[in-house]
């Protein structure tokens, strides 16, 4: 999408204490990493052109995996889901800056700030601490352990 027809973003920010961008990068590019982080039900095919399907309790979603910098960019297309996410990206941007690697965290091109992305919002942003806490202390918070932050999650 071009600027102008762009919509709406969710960006977030976190430093992850670990010495190299590999293994936050592994952890966003294999099913086993994005399963001790994000959701359990993680299946699919992680490399460009591929498909992961997410599986979470309410439901999920399908993306296909558009980039792939080794440590430093993905980018992912919602290509299966709710009607909101469909055709949105997921984007992540790596850079290392001393003893932390810096994630950009987008998800991009949503037609309107509903309700919705407010929960999706917060939502990322838990799972990204469960991220950190994957990388830096090996154990992550993935769905169904995740924090809830609503009914239904």
């Amino acid at each position: 999408m071009d600027d102008s027809t762009r919509g709406f973003d969710i960006v977030h920010r976190v430093g992850i204490l670990t010495d190299s961008p590999d293994k936050v990068y592994d952890a966003i590019t294999t099913i086993e990493g994005l399963a001790g982080w994000w959701t359990d039900d993680t299946t699919g095919d992680p490399d460009v052109g591929g498909v992961i399907a997410f599986r979470f309790p309410p439901g999920g979603f399908d993306m296909r995996v558009d980039e792939l910098d080794q440590g430093k960019h993905v980018r992912w297309r919602v290509v299966d889901g709710p009607a909101e996410w469909i055709d949105t990206t997921v984007d992540w941007t790596l850079r290392q800056d001393g003893e932390y690697t810096i994630v950009m965290f987008k998800h991009e091109g949503w037609r309107e700030p509903v309700e919705f992305m407010h929960h999706c919002s917060t939502k990322w942003a838990t799972y990204l601490m469960s991220l950190k806490s994957l990388v830096e202390t090996g154990t992550g918070a993935p769905a169904p352990r995740d924090v809830h932050v609503a009914f239904p999650d």
